[in-house]
């Protein structure tokens, strides 16, 4: 069945299919470290935090869930710095990412996290906004904080509809 052009279907995230965009956080396989007495399993340094300057800020987040299908007007990127998504709750959410097309995104792919999933976006990655499908929406954002212009915004002339497949 093929989907028309300006429609997304939404499909599982994965570390290989996320990877051009970014890291996917999440706990497999044993720990690279036993912490805390034996209490505790450590997995070591999982995501490319990359600052051109500036220094790194944990910020909280609290979006509004939004329902599917969604309209995608506009997408973002950092062009200082890399951010991350971390939800603090048990839900997973959508994540919309597009390669770089001479400026502008290209055609956008939209992931959806499984619980107890995170994402960091690589410097310069068109990305959707901070987007739950189910409240709460709080979220730990670590991105660059610093001088400087770090938001590009482009807006689509059509929207393209996010949607379960």
């Amino acid at each position: 069945m093929s989907v028309p052009e300006n429609k997304i279907a939404i499909q599982p995230i994965s570390a290989a299919g996320f990877a051009p965009f970014g890291d996917l956080l999440q706990v497999t396989g044993a720990p690279d470290k036993i912490i805390n007495q034996g209490l505790c399993g450590r997995y070591h340094d999982l995501a490319q935090m990359d600052f051109c300057d500036g220094r790194a800020g944990l910020s909280l987040f609290n979006a509004e869930p939004r329902a599917l299908p969604m309209a995608l007007t506009m997408m973002e990127r950092h062009p200082q710095g890399s951010q991350a998504f971390i939800p603090m709750s048990e839900h997973g959410f959508l994540v919309i990412v597009a390669p770089d097309a001479g400026g502008t995104p290209g055609t956008p792919l939209a992931f959806e996290t499984q619980p107890g999933q995170a994402v960091n976006f690589h410097r310069g990655t068109w990305h959707g906004v901070l987007t739950p499908l189910q409240a709460p929406g709080l979220f730990a954002v670590v991105d660059r904080i610093g001088a400087g212009a770090n938001l590009q915004e482009h807006w689509f002339e059509t929207p393209f509809v996010v949607e379960r497949s």
